[in-house]
């Protein structure tokens, strides 16, 4: 027999992890992403995308309630939305949990969201967080529940001039610093024999320190460099990135609606497409 999803897991929080935020963790997540920004270099405020770090564990445990262990080999990590109530600071002392919201099965895969939430020492939302996983080459047969909001790029937007082009370089120790200050030992980014037995063509970057780059990128080319600014970033992951590759972030202005400005972007290594559907709403200045 077949083993399905299990439905009885959906919209089960798991129990609560603490994170203490401490000056050091900021400046070397902004260290490993090679964060150009003054603020995030100087552990003030961090890198949006070190929001994952607090969560982390709370990451696979609403999968593990919903998704057969035989599958949790297969599962990727395919798309990341943040939603920003403020930036996250040295000193928060910081409690993330998260929940399955549902899965739809596809004829290459079950895609599937988690929802996370991650709340200060008063209580209060800093940020939250749809991730949405891809289980390759199993079909559960069914939707159910609820998926992650979209964020579909525009095509229309490719007849407009971008607002920015954004070349960045990824260092080729850049997995081995990343790993460390985001917490995530995953040994396809860290051992290269080991990436080429799960069918890459080597060590990759993590993906989470690929959107981190293109963070940095569109809060200085469009946010001016102020994280306080930003309420949402979110991306589709299309291909890894590998070490000692140029990346290219393309930037397009999308709309203003009650004060905030949407900006789309793709993010290219050697012309393919390796971070598309990007979206970034950036508060307006007064």
């Amino acid at each position: 027999m077949t083993e399905k999803f299990d439905p009885a897991g959906l919209d089960k929080w798991t129990d609560e992890t603490r994170f203490e935020v401490t000056r050091e963790r900021l400046v070397e997540y902004a260290e490993a992403t090679n964060d150009p920004i003054e603020r995030h270099r100087a552990g003030e405020a961090a890198n949006p995308v070190f929001a994952i770090v607090p969560v982390f564990q709370s990451l696979m445990e609403p999968a593990l309630e919903v998704v057969p262990m035989s599958l949790v080999g297969k599962i990727l990590h395919g798309e990341q939305d943040f939603r920003f109530h403020r930036p996250i600071r040295p000193g928060d002392q910081l409690a993330a949990k998260g929940r399955m919201t549902g899965w739809e099965g596809l004829q290459n895969g079950t895609r599937a969201c988690v929802y996370l939430e991650t709340r200060d020492q008063h209580g209060e939302l800093v940020n939250e967080q749809y991730v949405t996983f891809f289980v390759r080459g199993f079909d559960n047969g069914d939707t159910q529940g609820e998926l992650a909001p979209g964020h579909k790029f525009d095509e229309a937007l490719r007849d407009s001039p971008p607002v920015a082009k954004v070349v960045q370089h990824v260092d080729d120790d850049q997995t081995f610093r990343y790993g460390p200050a985001a917490g995530d030992p995953m040994p396809i980014h860290l051992d290269a024999e080991f990436a080429k037995q799960m069918g890459l063509p080597g060590i990759i970057a993590h993906g989470l320190c690929t959107m981190a780059f293109t963070a940095w990128a569109v809060l200085t080319e469009a946010g001016g460099s102020d994280v306080d600014r930003l309420r949402r970033l979110a991306v589709r992951f299309a291909k890894p990135v590998l070490p000692g590759q140029d990346i290219t972030t393309t930037i397009w202005r999308k709309s203003t609606v009650d004060g905030v400005t949407s900006y789309a972007y793709e993010t290219t290594a050697d012309g393919e497409v390796v971070v598309k559907d990007g979206l970034a709403e950036i508060k307006e200045t007064d």
